[in-house]
């Protein structure tokens, strides 16, 4: 049977399509179905919201750090269960890696999995020129299956009304609800202390007046009617799914770092970790747990070290466990806010400074405006354990800059983007040290994967040549 789906699209970013994603997500769930969130393109911060509402992992669709296949396995891999799955696009359905093509778009993505859309506009100050923008979004790829709209921001019901006629006569699709003006409820911060605040409940309030405010203005019926109005995609086996974890006993035990300061994993990422034979140890450096022991390698992802430094200074035992483990040799992988953490200071836009894990001779200084955006490619450079030679795909998004203490450092990657190419990253101890702002996505490089477990499995031997074992 056909896994119900539906992609909430926009016009263009901030027409509303999160609002309407979370709170969709949270009626269908007070309806007593299994809700599954997805999100196009390389973000983490909708995903968690997604995760706290569905209690599901949600899951990144992105066409341009993965093949097609890969996509179609990601969806199914995390659909299987599920009642209705609903992705949430990025930006403007028609914006991805290229101004000139649908690369990496929502609308790739609604293609690949066969999922119809529906797009929420701003209506604003206009009435029949809605349906013109609907009209010029039909037709710009008619492959792309839109099959309602979610009228946003409107002056009034008669307003929201005017806009229906419009567009069902001009367009041949429904207007399936509409939100006023007054209606609107503001999202937290979509960054700063999310998880903790997840943890702690605090956002349950916020998803049931999101659900309320669905079933009073939104056809849900005619969503679900139209979400199960799709082509059977098949189902993933076992056997075929890349993301399955390894049912043999692991060969490596990989140490990752996961709490408010460093949440930015994606799914698959670990996933394909534990397939490929390691067992995944979680430790908090906020709350004071130092790297784990009898672990083989480490892992520390990006998120949000400048809200918790202070927290961090305080813990030098910490600091001291990771810099110990990466100076013995333990194979380790840093991406953005781990690379942060692991320099010798982290200086915040006020001035103040705060000492960190000293690993990486320099220091990371936040700026007060967005200093990298974007999908990049990189080629590992000499002596990068993961990735010599090879290229991957992920994407930089950052407001700090780093400032090296020392000429030596060796660069980790060459890095392509639309708007930066060059060096970034370093490397860093006995070869076993990548670090970087880019958060690479593990399914466009299998092998690094493999080379990572395998020096998991060189540094073992290691520690157990060093006791006589």
């Amino acid at each position: 049977m056909a896994n119900p789906r539906i992609l909430i699209a926009g016009t263009h970013s901030g027409a509303g399509k999160t609002t309407l994603t979370l709170g969709l997500m949270a009626a269908f769930i007070k309806r007593g179905l299994r809700v599954q969130g997805f999100k196009c393109g390389p973000d983490y911060i909708d995903p968690a919201y997604h995760t706290a509402i569905t209690q599901r992992p949600s899951r990144n669709l992105d066409s341009w750090m993965m093949n097609h296949d890969l996509v179609r396995n990601v969806y199914l891999h995390g659909s299987r269960g599920a009642d209705l799955s609903i992705m949430e696009g990025v930006m403007g359905l028609y914006d991805g890696k290229s101004p000139t093509s649908d690369v990496g778009s929502s609308a790739e993505i609604s293609l690949i999995t066969k999922t119809p859309v529906i797009l929420v506009i701003n209506i604003k100050s206009m009435a029949r020129s809605a349906a013109a923008i609907v009209k010029g979004f039909q037709s710009l790829n008619p492959k792309v299956n839109i099959v309602g709209v979610i009228a946003n921001f409107a002056g009034s019901k008669g307003h929201g009304e005017l806009v229906r006629q419009a567009i069902e006569q001009e367009c041949g699709i429904p207007l399936l609800g509409v939100l006023t003006a007054d209606q609107q409820i503001s999202i937290p911060e979509r960054h700063l202390g999310l998880l903790p605040a997840v943890e702690r409940g605090e956002l349950e309030g916020l998803f049931t007046r999101l659900a309320d405010v669905m079933e009073e203005n939104i056809d849900l019926e005619g969503i679900l009617a139209l979400a199960g109005q799709v082509e059977d995609l098949g189902e993933l086996g076992e056997k075929e799914d890349p993301f399955v974890p390894s049912s043999a006993s692991p060969l490596v035990r990989i140490a990752v770092a996961r709490d408010g300061a460093f949440n930015f994993y994606y799914p698959e990422n670990l996933e394909l970790l534990q397939a490929a034979g390691a067992e995944l140890v979680y430790f908090s450096p906020v709350a004071g747990e130092q790297v784990p022991s009898d672990v083989d390698g480490l892992y520390i992802g990006g998120g949000f070290p400048e809200e918790f430094a202070p927290q961090l200074c305080k813990h030098d035992e910490v600091a001291q466990s990771v810099k110990g483990a990466i100076e013995k040799g333990m194979p380790t992988l840093a991406e953005c806010g781990g690379f942060m953490y692991l320099t010798d200071e982290l200086e915040k836009t006020d001035g103040t400074r705060y000492p960190m894990a000293g690993v990486i001779p320099g220091r990371t200084v936040m700026q007060k405006k967005l200093v990298a955006l974007g999908y990049r490619e990189v080629t590992g450079l000499r002596d990068n354990f993961l990735l010599e030679g090879q290229k991957a795909r992920g994407h930089e998004f950052h407001y700090s800059t780093f400032e090296p203490g020392s000429d030596s450092l060796q660069p980790a990657y060459m890095s392509k983007g639309l708007r930066k190419d060059g060096e970034e990253g370093v490397v860093v101890g006995p070869d076993n040290l990548v670090a970087g702002y880019t958060h690479l996505h593990f399914a466009s490089q299998p092998h690094l994967v493999s080379r990572w477990i395998d020096a998991c499995q060189k540094y073992q031997m290691k520690k157990s040549a060093a006791k006589g074992i």
